[in-house]
């Protein structure tokens, strides 16, 4: 006897987490410490940088040029600019709809980033040129097909060459994707038992920053 059912798609965002997600990117995060220790001339410098290798443009000599005035070494300059960089792709891929830009500072905030730096972050996040910076990484980005449609049933093998596989239940997948190619696996349930394991992991570590931050508010 098997089981069929249709997947549902989760709900786009959840409340209490970042929009960097539950976990903080170590870009992001090497990124927010050191901008305490840089000035606000270069910081604008480098933003700029930022958004001009957003766009898709060869930064090369800006950043050596900034490098040589600020007196930065290339590690140093890496860990701005990849956080940097980061952390706008993100803001930039969700629709102000969903990313409001109250909950965007609020979110830098909790990293400490300096209030004038958090300003100029919003600018470029919420700005004139959102649009096109928008259009921009959506170029950049591999277009990979996405899932039109997944099904799923559970199985027994009755007859197999296996001895350890008879009568052992286990789930059948079959996605199919935007581009017209299906796929269709096998999961032994152990292996799905672990994965259901590790998804409520997550959902309660997202449910434990949920009521972090609402207390934060409260205080």
């Amino acid at each position: 006897m098997a089981a069929v059912g249709k997947a549902v798609p989760p709900p786009y965002s959840h409340p209490g987490v970042s929009f960097l997600g539950a976990r903080l990117p170590p870009e992001v995060e090497a990124m927010a410490k050191s901008l305490r220790e840089l000035g606000k001339e270069t910081f604008r410098k480098l933003l700029k940088v930022t958004v001009s290798a957003l766009e898709g443009k060869d930064c090369k000599e800006s950043v050596r040029m900034i490098a040589e005035s600020a007196n930065l070494s290339d590690e140093q300059i890496a860990i701005l600019i990849s956080g940097m960089y980061t952390l706008l792709r993100e803001a930039l891929r969700l629709p102000t709809s969903s990313l409001k830009q109250d909950v965007f500072k609020e979110d830098l905030k909790e990293l400490r980033i300096p209030e004038d730096f958090i300003v100029d972050f919003a600018t470029v996040a919420f700005g004139n040129r959102r649009p096109t910076l928008e259009a921009a990484i959506q170029k950049q980005s591999s277009q990979l097909p996405k899932i039109e449609d997944f099904r799923w049933r559970v199985d027994v093998a009755i007859s197999t060459s296996s001895l350890a596989r008879a009568l052992q239940p286990s789930i059948l997948m079959q996605l199919k994707l935007s581009d017209g190619s299906a796929h269709r696996f096998e999961v032994p349930v152990a292996k799905f038992q672990e994965f259901r394991y590790n998804v409520a992991l997550i959902l309660k570590e997202m449910n434990d920053l949920e009521k972090r931050s609402f207390l934060q508010i409260q205080d």
